[in-house]
Order: structure tokens, then sequence, then C-alpha cells
């Protein structure tokens, strides 16, 4: 039961903005669960890299771009910089 107690964590926290701006606590910085700011980062990529009815898709270097903008306001910079890493050295796994 305490691993379904930190999922449900996880996901009620991951819109949470580490600038404190975000919701449902206005929770920031470290105040955030850290796989709420790891999946924050990752839910924004995709949403940003997936074809939208009301938005189209962005590419790999729009959304890199998109987060590192907002790293450290929305995004949880370590999260961001880890991520970019990855998709810099690896970019054909996007898709």
């Amino acid at each position: 039961m305490s691993l379904l107690k930190e999922v449900g964590r996880v996901i009620r926290y991951h819109h949470e903005r580490y600038d404190g701006e975000g919701y449902p606590e206005g929770l920031r910085d470290e105040d955030i669960p850290y796989l709420a700011r790891i999946l924050g980062v990752a839910e924004a990529f995709d949403a940003m890299t997936s074809e939208r009815p009301y938005k189209p898709r962005m590419s790999l270097s729009e959304a890199i771009l998109e987060l590192e903008a907002n790293s450290g306001t929305q995004f949880d910079p370590e999260a961001v910089d880890s991520l970019v890493h990855i998709l810099k050295v690896s970019p054909d796994i996007v898709n």
C-alpha cells in the first residue's frame, strides 16, 4: 500500500511548478516530490511533441528550447537537464 500512496503523490503533484505557481497546492522546489518533478517534465515533453487537435506537434529542437526556457520556473532544472541530455545523445528514441 505504501507504493500506491507514493504513486498517488506523484500523480497528484505533477502539475506543481518549480517556482510555486502550479497546482493543486502551490508547492515549490524540493517540496514537490522528486518523481512528480520528473513526471511533470516528461508529460510536458510528450504534450509538446505529440500531435494535438488544437495544436501541431513541436519538433525535437523546438521542444528542447521550450523545456530549457522554462527550466527553473515551470520545471525542475535537474530534470530538464537530464532529459535534454538524453534527447541530445539519443534523439532517435523520440517517435
